[in-house]
């Protein structure tokens, strides 16, 4: 157990010194003092219920609950982890976990979904940033502990889940059954727009995350050079604090990245650009929405405040704290906050997130025929009871498109956000002519 030392401050000086450090020692001795008693209340509450209640109790889970108490009273991201609660962390930031793909945090008292994992069960449910889970199966999620509901989420591939959402704008309640899948996280995938212009999203930050970043830049600008990079942000939630700051050194070449500030002064950090060999100047947009969180703002704050991007979309998540991982001797963990954490003109963004650049909300698009533009491409061959060309000269023929030039069309025909993107790339390369007001979307 690691005892809290207490340092009392001895002022050699005239009377009133005297008075301070006086003060100072009574001070900590209440403390010390109310510490003592709280915990002798403690262990006479547990004798009680050993002795007392109606049912055995388990003083392991008892102690634990009380420690998972203790820690969600502090803030909605400090968290203790059973020995196998821990372990799955750690194999999630290295690869994969099996579940249903969602990021969530308690908001207000409400377990809230921060954002969906692309690719995953809930993404292809369309469970949203900012839906609230009320229950998951039989069990209503009021406080809950976030590690009760990711245990509770997470099971055996092919197993059903049922969890009742709540939505902004929604008159009634909505279960959605889903069925559990092992959840690869391959942070980085990246798209050829058009040529020379590169999107890349990043879906949460691991492990892997900044190497894989450098290999798509470097075979993007392999023999030529990139015109401009769209870089998503959107709907991630965060991860490893060391490679949102290795994303953002890559584009930044001098100056601070983040700052981090705690209780102890050894949470006192400073993180800045190196100069690197890479040089990658060409222009950049950020795209951003409420489920950007943690890692993806440091990386969006960065970029902005160094006006090396362009950033476009919804104000972020808003998660300006650092979690600290503690590793205890039984094989648990421990979670804890320990620090705030600012962007390089000195902002927290604790509950106040992000703001783009441009504030451009989502607009959804599944109709057909709505090209990158924002018009209609509605062509005769569209049209019904069309005639059919009798010549069998090719000229019927559609053009044969590979599966990435059907996913860029698809993106860009049902994204506002990515088009408006693109458009800008294009056509402005600071951040100056934006706010100079030349393009107005």
């Amino acid at each position: 157990m690691k005892y809290i030392n207490v340092f009392f401050f001895i002022v050699v000086t005239l009377s009133t010194g005297f008075s301070y450090a006086h003060d100072s020692v009574q001070q900590n001795e209440t403390r010390e003092t109310k510490t003592y008693h709280s915990l002798e209340t403690f262990a006479n509450i547990l004798d009680l219920l050993e002795k007392h209640y109606v049912d055995e109790i388990d003083p392991h889970t008892v102690i634990t609950g009380a420690i998972n108490g203790m820690l969600t009273s502090l803030d909605p991201h400090s968290s203790y982890m059973p020995p196998e609660d821990y372990q799955e962390l750690q194999e999630e930031t290295k690869g994969s976990f099996t579940g249903i793909g969602i990021e969530i945090t308690v908001k207000n008292g409400v377990l809230t979904v921060v954002s969906p994992i692309e690719g995953t069960p809930a993404f292809r449910q369309g469970l949203q940033a900012g839906d609230q889970v009320l229950r998951i199966d039989n069990h209503s999620t009021k406080s809950m502990t976030l590690m009760d509901a990711i245990k509770l989420l997470r099971g055996v591939k092919g197993s059903k889940v049922t969890i009742t959402i709540h939505r902004n704008g929604w008159q009634e309640l909505h279960d959605m059954v889903l069925v559990r899948d092992v959840i690869p996280l391959h942070s980085v995938k990246a798209l050829i727009l058009e040529p020379a212009y590169l999107y890349v999203r990043i879906t949460n930050f691991q492990g892997t995350t900044t190497h894989d970043l450098r290999i798509v830049l470097q075979k993007a600008t392999k023999g030529h050079d990139l015109k401009g990079l769209i870089l998503d942000l959107r709907g991630n939630p965060g991860g490893l604090l060391d490679q949102a700051v290795k994303v953002a050194d890559i584009f930044i070449s001098k100056g601070i990245i983040v700052s981090t500030k705690g209780r102890n002064p050894d949470q006192d950090l400073i993180f800045e650009a190196h100069h690197s060999t890479d040089k990658y100047d060409f222009p950049m947009i950020v795209l951003v929405n409420g489920g950007s969180a943690s890692a993806s703002e440091i990386v969006a704050g960065a970029l902005q405040d160094h006006n090396r991007a362009i950033i476009i979309g919804t104000v972020t998540f808003g998660k300006g704290s650092v979690q600290t991982i503690v590793p205890l001797p039984d094989g648990a963990g421990l979670r804890l906050t320990t620090a705030r954490y600012y962007t390089p003109s000195g902002d927290s963004i604790q509950a106040t997130g992000i703001i783009p650049d441009m504030v451009i909300p989502f607009e959804a698009s599944t109709k057909p025929g709505i090209i990158a533009n924002g018009g209609w491409s509605v062509r005769e061959k569209d049209l019904p009871h069309h005639f059919a060309n009798q010549q069998n000269n090719g000229h019927n023929k559609d053009i044969k498109k590979t599966a990435e030039q059907k996913e860029v069309e698809q993106r860009l025909a049902t994204d506002n956000q990515l088009r408006t993107a693109l458009f800008l790339l294009k056509n402005v390369s600071t951040k100056e002519q934006v706010s100079a007001g030349l393009y107005d979307n």
